[in-house]
């Protein structure tokens, strides 16, 4: 915190309040610092300095793609601080309702389909290895640490084939596609009616759909189904894509499901190894979703089987 402070009285801010904000799911820390009647909020991640490039970068892009972000005021990326300006308190999940989630998820949709036309020369892709690493997570983090339930050999075999057969589906979308990657109610301020994206550092080139499904099956709140894939089916018109919509909501499915078997994995290793236990509430939204689309196909039967156990 000294450190922090020193920085602050570099930029020549003297008579200053500094309030520690909600911390993400990360390494990195926020501050809101109040001078007279103006706030802006610091970025500290001096315990992830690296991400700070990155964050940078994709705060440049996004602008040029007319996509309202934070601002950068000022940067020490020696010690790995931004000097962000203040979007408020109110996320997009803080406004959700079942009267108003058609309205602000349509918003949210039209900000993907923006952000999916910027180059994505340079980020790193979101490959099979990729792909197959993250839902790894799950067998690690969720079965064996958190439920403490261990494969057999043949078991693991039986898992690594349906993870492949998930990343294939994945990857047989359209790809090269800029992906936010975390593109859910809680990462979208709301700012007189204008979305504000948050937390995207760590976009990769990747998926059509992995952003749809971040936004239309959020692990922190659920609304109906059905209407969700509705919600799905609007993006594809609004793309003009010229597949069927039994295609369109396979690749959202699948796409889904890779997502939420990393998540699994995610919520239980915050938990046991970074003693953050508040993730252990979503765990129950996040498995239903899973369980759903296992139930859906039957290539998934047994996934859906193992993790009923």
């Amino acid at each position: 915190m000294q450190v922090i402070k020193a920085w602050i009285e570099t930029l020549g801010y003297k008579d200053y309040q500094l309030e520690a904000m909600t911390a993400d799911a990360s390494f990195r820390k926020y501050y809101r610092l109040s001078v007279n009647e103006e706030s802006f909020v610091i970025m500290d991640a001096s315990e992830d300095k690296e991400s700070i490039y990155p964050f940078i970068d994709i705060s440049v892009r996004l602008l040029k793609a007319k996509v309202e972000v934070p601002r950068i005021l000022s940067q020490n990326l020696k010690e790995g601080f931004l000097l962000l300006s203040d979007l408020g308190t109110q996320h997009l999940a803080d406004r959700l309702s079942p009267m108003s989630v058609e309205l602000l998820y349509m918003k949210g949709i039209s900000e993907i389909v923006k952000i999916q036309e910027i180059d994505t020369t340079g980020i790193d892709v979101y490959d099979k290895d990729f792909l197959i690493s993250e839902m790894n997570l799950m067998e690690e983090w969720y079965l064996r640490q958190h439920k403490h339930l261990f494969l057999s050999e043949k078991g693991l075999g039986n898992l690594e084939k349906i993870l492949e057969l998930i990343a294939n589906e994945v990857l047989s979308q359209p790809q090269n596609i800029f992906v936010h990657r975390d593109f859910h109610s809680r990462n979208i301020m709301l700012v007189s009616g204008r979305l504000i994206l948050i937390d995207y550092q760590d976009a990769k080139s990747g998926a059509l759909t992995y952003d749809l499904v971040s936004l239309l099956k959020d692990v922190y709140i659920e609304f109906d189904a059905t209407k969700m894939e509705e919600l799905a089916l609007e993006f594809k018109a609004l793309k003009g894509l010229k597949v069927s919509n039994e295609l369109f909501l396979r690749w959202f499915h699948f796409t889904a499901l890779q997502r939420h078997l990393k998540i699994l994995g995610i919520f239980a290793r915050l938990n046991i190894r970074d003693g953050k236990s508040g993730y252990l509430k979503d765990i129950p939204l996040t498995l239903k979703y899973v369980l759903e689309v296992c139930d859906k196909y039957d290539e998934l039967k047994s996934l859906g089987e193992l993790l009923r156990r």
